[in-house]
């Protein structure tokens, strides 16, 4: 009896990480899927005819839309890994959207605002060198940390 409740528990536990998974793969696949119809789409352009690229930018639409989806299950499903505490920027700090090329003054981006593993929030690695993630805001943003220069943004990352 003791050992069936210890499998029954070891399920149960189980079962998030399963299902964790099973929503990753299922954004791979989406991905896939645009990449795909991105294909076809050019395909379409070069040697078909208007009914063809119209097919084509639909299925791509709905591959987007899906994609969508099944990000917004995936941030669902791992709501603790993407919520963080309150923002505490540098003394006299002002949120303000920014965009690439962006430069940061060197206490937006010290080890303190560091995003250490890019790999937990399905982040791309950062370049060779001196590219470092870092949070500001809600934002998530890739800093050339020699000339303070934004590499790339990710809006409303974090909620």
């Amino acid at each position: 009896m003791r050992t069936l409740i210890t499998a029954a528990l070891a399920a149960t536990a189980l079962i998030p990480v399963a299902a964790s998974a099973q929503s990753a793969r299922e954004v791979r696949d989406s991905q896939r899927e645009v990449r795909e119809s991105q294909r076809d789409l050019n395909r379409a352009y070069r040697y078909g005819d208007r009914r063809d690229v119209r097919e084509a930018r639909q299925e791509l639409r709905e591959d987007r839309r899906e994609l969508r989806e099944d990000w917004r299950d995936y941030r669902q499903s791992h709501r603790d890994v993407y919520r963080q505490g309150r923002y505490l920027g540098p003394r006299g700090y002002a949120y303000r959207p920014v965009t690439v090329g962006y430069r940061f003054a060197p206490e937006y981006y010290g080890r303190r605002y560091w995003i250490n593993d890019p790999y937990t929030y399905r982040l791309p690695r950062p370049g060779f060198g001196y590219q470092r993630w870092v949070r500001y805001g809600n934002d998530v943003v890739l800093i050339d940390t020699r000339s303070g220069r934004v590499v790339q943004v990710y809006n409303r990352f974090f909620y």
